[in-house]
């Protein structure tokens, strides 16, 4: 275990300049991320510098299996809190060869109107709050939850502290802490009223900083 521990946290730089970039997209229930590596000579500080890139979008639920490619474009990156170093996270959106957005690309319609001149003339802020649950692992039951029961009434737990309250906040503080480090202006978390329930804000932040 020590070996697999010490290739996770192996430093490249050291041996070489070459970095990995994780293009990431959303699939096509609009729910699920994508992902995949790619190797490129050196550090990379903008979106402009990556190349465009392609996937089979009949494996994602994006494409007939007649006609299958999906090219994806790179609209923002963040360091990679995983493999740190210069490695990224590249945040991209998905077309057709011939540069069409696909029907599950939101991000196109939402550029459009953000960057009309009428929108960025009034400089809009944008802040995302996010809720989700921790799910106890091998079972789809809440964390904190006695399994197959149900846990006592709310009131403790929002903004709660304390291992009979907080489930789950080694977690939380870790995606916190990775979120700062990649770049990404998270600015708080907080447990929610159910055990096992947390969220976390991003913003206040202007279009153009949304990826």
């Amino acid at each position: 275990m020590s070996l697999l521990s010490d290739l996770i946290n192996l430093d490249l730089s050291e041996t070489t300049e070459k970095i990995i970039a994780e293009y990431i997209w959303i699939g096509g229930s609009g729910l699920d991320l994508r992902s995949k590596a790619r190797t490129l000579p050196g550090p990379v500080t903008d979106p402009s510098q990556l190349p465009k890139w392609n996937y089979d979008g009949s494996s994602t639920g994006q494409a007939p299996g007649e006609d299958s490619e999906v090219i994806i474009y790179p609209q923002a990156i963040f360091k990679d809190p995983f493999r740190r170093g210069n490695n990224i996270l590249v945040m991209c959106d998905a077309y057709t060869p011939a540069g069409e957005p696909i029907p599950t690309n939101k991000r196109h319609a939402a550029a459009k109107v953000f960057s009309h001149p009428d929108v960025v003339a009034e400089v809009p802020w944008y802040g995302i709050e996010q809720e989700y649950t921790l799910l106890q692992k091998d079972i789809n039951w809440p964390l904190g939850w006695p399994v197959g029961g149900f846990p006592g009434p709310q009131g403790p737990y929002y903004c709660g502290a304390g291992a009979d309250k907080a489930f789950g906040r080694d977690i939380v503080d870790s995606h916190y802490k990775a979120c700062l480090y990649a770049g990404i202006n998270i600015s708080g978390i907080n447990g929610e009223v159910m055990p096992g329930q947390w969220e976390f804000q991003v913003g206040p932040l202007s279009w153009h900083l949304c990826w």
